[in-house]
């Protein structure tokens, strides 16, 4: 059962101003823990939930919550989708992303999605609560190694450009992380409700971007990157 409190869409006249939060995950258990931290707080207050970019459409556009608390890996999407779609509706709500996927690759994505910041699932017990405080505030919240590599994109002269994996579009990368994880094309595109042939012209693209002769070498650069960041996080 999700663990909301019993309260009225929006909070009554001349009381203090309560943060209202819905939370955008397909795992119930993670859904469940969040709810817990952000409950705590008198000051916030989880009025929906979604496990899915459609059910989140209908709940955000239903209740118009302060904070949006989005997962990137959704059953029937991904999450950068539902960022740029709810931007694009002009909803008064500030996003914060809640991933397990890699902070380096995703946090200027997010960003330009239009969300207001990154949290890591594995570190969310220690800083969901100063992180949704933060983005309801209209601030932008990332983890200390996040908010360096922005800084130094944003102020270096004359920098190189991205690296060759950065330069994947959304979609893209998803297929790559996917091939990492060794997902076959068939697997994938049924996780991402996809047809075979245009998953494998993603492949085509990805191989061209990255300037790999095959198959058999697109595998093994996508296991050795996943691999990578595995070690560095």
């Amino acid at each position: 059962m999700p663990l909301l409190r019993s309260h009225p869409e929006s909070p009554p006249a001349g009381a203090a101003r309560t943060v209202r939060v819905v939370l955008v995950d397909d795992h119930p258990i993670v859904r469940r823990g969040l709810a817990e931290l952000i409950n705590d707080e008198s000051d916030l207050d989880v009025v929906g939930e979604a496990s899915s970019i459609a059910e989140a459409h209908r709940e955000l556009e239903r209740l118009k919550p302060d904070v949006a608390l989005v997962d990137l890996s959704l059953g029937d999407g991904h999450g950068l989708e539902l960022i740029k779609q709810i931007n694009g509706n002009g909803w008064k709500i500030r996003m914060l992303v809640c991933s397990m996927l890699d902070e380096s690759l995703y946090v200027d994505r997010v960003l330009r999605a239009g969300a207001s910041g990154y949290l890591r699932k594995d570190l969310a017990t220690d800083h969901i609560v100063a992180a949704v405080r933060r983005v309801a505030a209209g601030e932008v919240y990332l983890s200390e190694a996040a908010a360096a590599r922005v800084a130094t994109q944003k102020s270096t002269d004359g920098e190189p450009g991205p690296s060759a994996v950065e330069q994947l579009s959304d979609r893209e990368l998803e297929v790559f992380e996917m091939i990492g994880d060794g997902m076959g094309s068939r697997e994938i595109a049924a996780t991402l409700h996809l047809s075979v042939k245009t998953v494998e012209t993603y492949r085509e693209k990805i191989k061209a971007k990255l300037r790999l002769k095959n198959g058999n070498e697109l595998t093994r650069h996508a296991i050795h990157e996943r691999i990578r960041k595995s070690e560095q996080s």
